[in-house]
């Protein structure tokens, strides 16, 4: 593999102890702050957010077990991921901020939201987790075989190709076991959702995007009008020939999220 990671270069970097978890966080720009809440899988990088920077200061911390943070095996709950982001914000002196978030980031990001509410100006959820959804489930993510990992990432398979190394890669084997064992804790049990996170999702008051790929293969699309009706203030974009990675496959997709954090 020729390249990092994932390239931060621009970005500050600091660290914050949370609950005794050393926590990695990222910032750029300069601005009202934006929240980047990554998904499952750190290796595709966080590149589009750039496009955020140049009138917020956007900031992407890693979650526990993920990335450059500390491991948490007491983290076993979407919930505790929520706590720990109300603790981290405190302690960065963010009282209100927009937050964007994918996948698992977005389970994640809804699940706060509705119970900070007052916290949050805009909100962004792309190719969300979380509602349980019987008539569009998921697939079980930790049965796809690995040679088939890409396939499911984008609508165009080369697009995620470009993510993966061209051979054996200790580095980023290790990161994907890692962050793959953090992920089963908070999604084994509950591999399609919280089936509680329905009860309670009206609870978000803010104005909220809801983005999706037209062909994502995790969470299928035919999911996304559930959301939206079950979100007061929300808007729904679904963009073509596009697949999970909806920031990091479709072009456009950064510039969507742009305008309307600007609104």
């Amino acid at each position: 593999m020729n390249k990092k990671i994932v390239d931060m270069s621009g970005f500050d970097r600091s660290e914050y102890v949370v609950s005794g978890v050393r926590t990695a966080v990222y910032s750029i720009g300069s601005g009202r702050p934006v929240i980047y809440l990554h998904g499952g899988g750190t290796f595709p990088g966080f590149d589009f957010v750039r496009e955020w920077a140049r009138d917020r200061r956007v900031i992407v911390p890693y979650h526990p077990g993920f990335g450059e943070s500390d491991d948490d095996p007491r983290i076993d709950d979407v919930s505790d991921y929520i706590f720990h982001y109300i603790d981290l914000f405190n302690q960065m002196g963010l009282d209100e901020v927009d937050i964007v978030a994918h996948s698992l980031g977005a389970w994640i990001a809804a699940e706060y939201a509705s119970v900070q509410a007052p916290r949050i100006g805009r909100l962004v959820l792309v190719a969300p987790n979380g509602v349980v959804i019987p008539e569009f489930p998921n697939p079980d993510s930790f049965k796809i075989p690995k040679e088939q990992l890409h396939e499911y990432l984008t609508a165009d398979p080369s697009v995620a190709l470009r993510y993966f190394p061209d051979g054996h890669d200790i580095d980023f084997l290790t990161l994907g076991f890692r962050e793959l064992t953090a992920f089963s804790r908070v999604g084994w049990e509950y591999p399609q959702g919280n089936p509680k996170l329905r009860q309670r999702i009206h609870l978000i008051t803010c104005p909220t995007l809801l983005l999706w790929g037209q062909e994502d293969r995790f969470f299928p699309v035919g999911g996304a009008k559930t959301w939206q009706e079950l979100l007061p203030k929300s808007e729904l974009r679904i963009l073509p020939k596009t697949g999970h990675l909806v920031l990091g496959e479709n072009p456009d997709a950064p510039g969507i999220v742009h305008e309307f954090l600007t609104r």
